[in-house]
């Protein structure tokens, strides 16, 4: 156990909780090297972790999942109930590990990493990397109380087939996006235009992420695949690790899955799509940036914008990290800034609004 000392004011205070003591001892050694971050406190289990966030007062956590005497789904719904704070969970890339992120980051997690990546013999510089950038923006991130939940209508049937059937809903999101594209889709009808999304994760998340948003939603979810058809009431999750773009053949608009390089570090990048969409579907797009840190997107936004898309980001009160969006409105790339829980109510709106006609 760490003892406390004095910080300079500056400096993000981290907490890690893992039962691992390597793990421990691997995570303070990358968190311990940056100049504006420290650890103050290392925790085998989530009772010991308690005492020590009451009496040290830490910016973020780090946090595991499985360990002894509570696990960290168990802490976290508490430790969220009660005192709200930022939270990176440690995963194991793996299904199981994949759904029990998936359900952390819905009681209130900001982001995740994956334990295979937090590897020794690889070093710390990819894995540290990741870390700190995550727990930077999670010491920047929106924290507050769950609020009860709120099951929205579905929205009504858009009720033409062809608006249907041309428009396209073009979606990026970064931090916090898992459950900001979870709150737009369940309100989407059936008949909904199209969705793509450009959600960053990485490998092995994705399907599952897929999965459990088409378990709730009255459209279909799915982990896009190369060249099938984009049909209406239908998502498309770019997989993780790979890009996707939005491509035509014929008449018809089709999906593209790309193992290229990174752009603006991610892959899946945001720019990918939004490029691909101003490109093929110009001004049947309507563009959606959601909550996420940097700002990979904002440039192809615009190009989106230019092509005749009518482009919505999510407003500072209801994002975890005012990042992408923000970077959007900078460019001069968004029509409208909207509250999340509107976005898919106006989306909507303006496509029964058109009548099936080219321009959004």
């Amino acid at each position: 156990m760490l003892a406390a000392t004095a910080l300079p004011a500056k400096r993000i205070k981290v907490l890690v909780i893992d039962d691992s003591a390597l793990i421990r001892s691997l995570l303070t050694s990358i968190i311990n090297r940056q100049q504006d971050m420290v650890v103050i406190g290392a925790a085998a289990d989530p009772l010991l972790a308690r005492d020590m966030i009451r009496e040290r007062n830490p910016d973020v956590l780090t946090l595991d999942v499985e360990m002894p005497r509570m696990d960290g789904l168990e802490f976290l719904e508490k430790l969220m109930a009660l005192r709200p704070m930022p939270v990176v969970m440690v995963s194991t890339l793996t299904e199981r590990g994949a759904d029990t992120t998936m359900r952390a980051l819905e009681l209130g997690a900001v982001d995740y990493v994956t334990k295979p990546k937090i590897d020794i013999q690889q070093g710390v510089n990819e894995a540290g990397q990741e870390l700190v950038e995550k727990i930077r923006t999670a010491a920047a991130a929106r924290m507050r109380a769950p609020a009860p939940v709120v099951l929205r209508p579905v929205l009504a049937p858009v009720g033409n087939r062809r608006a249907s059937t041309e428009k396209l809903i073009i979606v990026g999101a970064s931090t916090g996006g898992t459950e900001a594209v979870k709150d737009m889709l369940m309100q989407l009808p059936p008949d909904s235009p199209g969705v793509l999304i450009a959600q960053h994760m990485p490998a092995g998340f994705t399907l599952n992420f897929a999965n459990r948003l088409d378990k709730i939603c009255r459209i279909r979810v799915k982990e896009a695949v190369d060249g099938e058809r984009v049909l209406p009431g239908h998502a498309y999750i770019a997989p993780g690790g790979k890009h996707l773009a939005l491509d035509k053949s014929g008449a018809n608009y089709i999906t593209r899955v790309l193992d290229t390089e990174a752009v603006n570090r991610h892959k899946p990048s945001v720019e990918v799509l939004f490029k691909s969409a101003a490109r093929h579907a110009g001004a049947n797009v309507l563009g959606v940036m959601l909550t996420g840190m940097g700002k990979d997107g904002a440039a192809a936004m615009l190009e989106m914008k230019l092509a005749g898309a009518y482009n919505i980001a999510q407003d500072e009160a209801s994002c975890v990290v005012f990042g992408m969006p923000k970077e959007a409105i900078l460019a001069g790339a968004v029509d409208e800034v909207l509250p999340l829980g509107e976005i898919a109510g106006h989306i909507l709106r303006r496509v029964c609004a058109l009548g099936g006609g080219n321009r959004v």
